[in-house]
């Protein structure tokens, strides 16, 4: 089975180094590396799990982490400092990291406001609508609300793989079987409509092994995608929850590609 997942929130490891400083209320002008680096690397590792094609950007970010951390537990030599032109970086290696951030999160803003006055224009009409079908854009997918975006998703899952990767069995025997996502999406709506419409985000993976718990993360995507559900968090770091928003007739939940 191949499924393929491109999400448009992945803009780069420097958007997920943003997310984290907000996510664990850090000053972007001290980071703590050991802790930033630490989270990092965990989203790095769901990543590897999921087989996103963007990780190789990560991974490099990754390694610029590891060194600057490395780097901070070095002694400084006083001979050291008096070599202007390793004065800086002695200093505090994690500067050039912070005028990276810094930057790019003066562009990100600025992106912000441009999408306002997009929206803003939009509302605005000089001319009489045209038929604009033929070019009708990819369908994306924008699966998020205001409160939840692809990292705590992420994060969610890398609770969950840690936490059955401790129940694990010392032994056990390994059988291929194959899952088709089609029934993992009807079996995450029936999981639903069970819970009266809404569910803990872990209460949807009761499964011991890793493939199933990865098609039935792809399958919520899915879902979401196509507006079934919606993922919500009522405060940073709490549990998230889905939500049936709408329901579909099965042999729609059965058209998706694999």
């Amino acid at each position: 089975m191949s499924y393929e997942v491109k999400l448009d929130a992945f803009s780069g490891p420097l958007d997920l180094l943003l997310h984290l400083i907000h996510r664990l209320e850090i000053d972007i002008y001290d980071i703590p590396m050991a802790e930033l680096t630490g989270q990092y690397i965990d989203h790095i590792h769901a990543m590897k799990v999921l087989e996103l094609n963007e990780a190789s950007e990560y991974l490099v970010m990754a390694a610029t982490l590891l060194a600057i951390k490395s780097r901070m537990l070095l002694p400084i030599h006083e001979g050291e400092l008096e070599d202007s032109e390793f004065e800086v970086e002695a200093l505090d290696p994690r500067e050039e990291l912070v005028n990276k951030l810094i930057e790019y999160k003066k562009y990100k803003e600025a992106a912000v406001e441009l999408k306002l006055l997009e929206s803003d224009r939009a509302l605005v009409y000089t001319r009489p609508p045209s038929d604009l079908s033929s070019m009708e854009p990819d369908e994306q997918l924008a699966l998020f609300d205001a409160s939840v975006n692809v990292y705590d998703m992420i994060s969610a899952l890398q609770k969950i793989l840690r936490r059955k990767n401790l129940r694990k069995p010392l032994s056990t025997r390994v059988a291929r079987q194959e899952i088709s996502m089609k029934d993992q999406m009807f079996a995450v709506v029936n999981s639903l409509r069970s819970f009266g419409g809404r569910s803990a985000f872990s209460e949807l993976f009761p499964y011991e092994d890793k493939t199933t718990i990865i098609v039935t993360f792809l399958s919520i995507l899915e879902l979401m995608k196509r507006q079934v559900i919606s993922v919500e968090q009522q405060n940073n770091f709490e549990e998230l929850f889905v939500i049936l928003d709408k329901e579909v007739p099965e042999d729609e939940l059965r058209t998706v590609d694999e």
